[in-house]
């Protein structure tokens, strides 16, 4: 008898589990996560030290907020220091287009008229001394040095027609497209130090909320540390991980609901991004019944009317599948 009432009670008792987990199973999938607002971070430009700082920690601001200043000391001798070597480059330029002066041609043909008078002397002396050196009259050093002179008063004219054609002529394009190239250059530099000297007033990219300063003023946080965090988006987004038996019905743009722990509150909500790797354990890890505890990162973006609602707050992700669905 004992027996048999053992028996009973437990049939009973299995009934009642297999009551439980049919109630259990009609009951909608959840994941579990928190809202989360997309997070941009505003790197400092410059090493620069930190002289003010416009905003405080929770502010809501907009784009264009003026949020830190950094000293500009250095900056501002690096863009003057740049638009002089632009200014220096272009006047080269147009130095090189305009082409040589008169009183430069002038003094070119002067000193070409002069080598020319010189070359004529030193003909002469050479054209006199040398039949005397072949009559032995004079020494045969002096002959050899009047015809040096003689054709270096010539080489002297060559050189000088040769300047005045140059000045005459022009610059070559070739220096032309050097020196428009090096103005580039300088007034590309100089354009990079100005769009740097103007982070140097550190703004808002996007309107938003301000999540944190890490630095304080007086502060000289090296190049690319984050100055500030801002949380931005017109309403919050839930980072959930999805569960792996669900995981093949749920895709960007399935729609969900999405209940606040403890006020009970829910707002429609539809998945922006979900994960083909599992966040938990590797699949290849795991046997059997293991598997069903893979998560799939996902984010749920909420509807505009959950504007507002602070970060950090957990809540619970409902899925209402269609029946057709797999």
């Amino acid at each position: 008898m004992k027996v048999c009432f053992s028996l009973a009670s437990r049939l009973v008792v299995l009934a009642l589990v297999a009551v439980v987990l049919a109630a259990c199973g009609k009951g909608a999938p959840q994941a579990l996560g928190t809202l989360e607002y997309d997070r941009i971070t505003v790197p400092a430009p410059e090493g620069e030290r930190i002289i003010g700082i416009h905003v405080r920690e929770g502010q809501q601001v907009g784009e264009g907020t003026a949020l830190l200043t950094l000293e500009r000391t250095r900056g501002d001798a690096r863009l003057v220091a740049s638009l002089a070597e632009a200014n220096q480059r272009r006047e080269a330029l147009l130095e090189l287009q305009a082409g040589p002066r008169e009183e430069d041609i002038a003094q070119a043909r002067a000193s070409l008229a002069a080598a020319r008078a010189q070359a004529r002397d030193a003909r002469a002396r050479y054209q006199r001394l040398a039949p005397l050196g072949s009559e032995q009259l004079v020494s045969a050093a002096d002959v050899d040095a009047a015809r040096a002179a003689a054709e270096s008063a010539e080489a002297q004219v060559r050189a000088g027609q040769a300047a005045l054609d140059e000045l005459l002529n022009g610059a070559r394009p070739e220096q032309l497209a050097q020196a428009s190239a090096a103005l580039q250059a300088a007034q590309a530099r100089f354009r990079a130090e100005e769009a740097t000297a103007e982070k140097l007033s550190v703004v808002a990219p996007r309107a938003g909320r301000v999540d944190s300063l890490p630095y304080r003023s007086g502060d000289q946080a090296p190049i690319g540390a984050p100055l500030a965090v801002l949380l931005v988006g017109d309403a919050p987004h839930a980072r959930i991980h999805v569960p792996q038996p669900i995981r093949e019905q749920v895709d960007v743009g399935s729609r969900v609901r999405v209940r606040l722990e403890g006020s009970g509150r829910t707002y429609a909500g539809e998945v922006r991004m979900i994960r083909s790797e599992p966040a938990f354990t590797p699949y290849y890890a795991l046997i059997g019944d293991d598997v069903s505890r893979l998560g799939y990162l996902a984010e749920v973006q909420l509807e505009p009317a959950a504007s507002g609602l602070p970060a950090g707050l957990p809540v619970q992700v409902e899925f209402h599948f269609d029946q057709g669905t797999r």
